[in-house]
């Protein structure tokens, strides 16, 4: 059975780090497209960033490039999000989760299963 499990998130003064982490089980981790996704209270769920299974390409939402940096290890099965600069609007659950082998990598509706979250909070 796939299993996503994300740690690292917690409570960060605005402008500091994080590196949110993603265990992935009872998948060919590596043959899957990866993605990081986040959802505020009452808001729907929204891309931030996915990597190519082989981790040799990466895609960013516009409001995180250049902040934020998705990687993977392929032979640890696991995924990581390092975000720098973080902003409050950043404050949220954040989720990893694997891409369908269709669709388009910025659309949170291609991702299935996902991990039970971690939360992210920016102290200002």
């Amino acid at each position: 059975q796939e299993q996503l499990v994300e740690s690292g998130g917690g409570l960060v003064q605005a402008g500091g780090s994080l590196r949110l982490s993603c265990a992935a089980s009872g998948l060919t981790f590596d043959s899957f497209v990866m993605g990081w996704l986040r959802q505020a209270p009452g808001k729907e769920r929204e891309f931030v960033a996915a990597i190519s299974s082989s981790g040799d390409a990466s895609y960013y939402a516009e409001s995180v490039k250049g902040r934020f940096a998705i990687s993977r290890d392929n032979a640890r099965n696991k995924l990581y999000l390092q975000m720098n600069s973080l902003k409050a609007e950043d404050a949220t659950v954040y989720y990893c989760a694997v891409q369908y082998p269709s669709g388009s990598v910025y659309q949170p509706g291609s991702y299935s299963p996902w991990g039970q979250g971690t939360q992210v909070a920016v102290s200002s």
